[in-house]
């Protein structure tokens, strides 16, 4: 295991920074020089690991305004915590020593929202390899709609709400990560990691905390 360089708390309180001045438009645009390639051609450390949705307006480093070596990502639709993902995380954890992992939930997510339609009485055709991805989301569809309907099990897009389902699939994927990882729920319990769940919100640039596991204190 490699020792994280900083504390979760200091990882954190660097993004939140970098994500203020990205609300801002006050971009710094650090570490991203000639000299800074140069000097991490060989190694690499970054502090902190972020499991987020390839959705092409959720980029990480530009979000939290942060350069070359600063991050360790992982992208897929709908930040689901896949064999690959979590073994992604993993590699960060122990190889790397990132002190905090970023989930990142946002809004009007197209993953979440295909998910609800395969939820349906009458879904959308999608290739097996989407359907078993959305499969993962699905959970989080149902948990929502018995919240408020269990006359049938199958959902009506026009009764749910994409972005509340997309928060309880937030959670589910965060739950996943420390289920089914040793490494990580280690470094959890010994305060080396902490994991931070977020909402983006697309209109105004601002990553907020919406939970978070571990030693650190977050501003909701």
């Amino acid at each position: 295991m490699t020792a994280p360089r900083v504390t979760p708390q200091e990882a954190w309180d660097d993004l939140v920074q970098g994500n203020e001045r990205f609300i801002k438009g006050d971009l710094l645009h650090p570490q991203q020089s000639a000299a800074r390639r140069t000097e991490i051609s060989g190694s690499q450390a970054p502090n902190a690991a972020f499991l987020g949705c390839s959705d092409s307006r959720v980029a990480a480093e530009i979000l939290f305004d942060c350069g070359l070596g600063d991050l360790f990502v992982a992208r897929n639709m709908g930040q689901i915590a896949n064999e690959n993902t979590t073994a992604t995380m993993e590699f960060a954890v122990a190889e790397l020593g990132v002190a905090v992992i970023v989930v990142l939930a946002h809004g009007s997510c197209g993953a979440v929202k295909a998910a609800i339609n395969q939820t349906t009485a009458h879904p959308r055709d999608v290739t097996p390899a989407i359907k078993d991805e959305l499969a993962r989301i699905q959970p989080s569809v149902q948990e929502e709609w018995f919240t408020s309907d269990q006359s049938t099990p199958y959902v009506d897009e026009a009764q749910i709400d994409p972005d509340a389902v997309g928060r309880r699939h937030l959670y589910s994927t965060i739950n996943a990560l420390v289920r089914s990882s040793r490494v990580i729920s280690d470094a959890v319990a010994s305060g080396a990691l902490s994991i931070v769940g977020c909402q983006y919100e697309l209109a105004d640039g601002r990553v907020a905390p919406v939970t978070a596991i571990g030693q650190l204190a977050i501003t909701r």
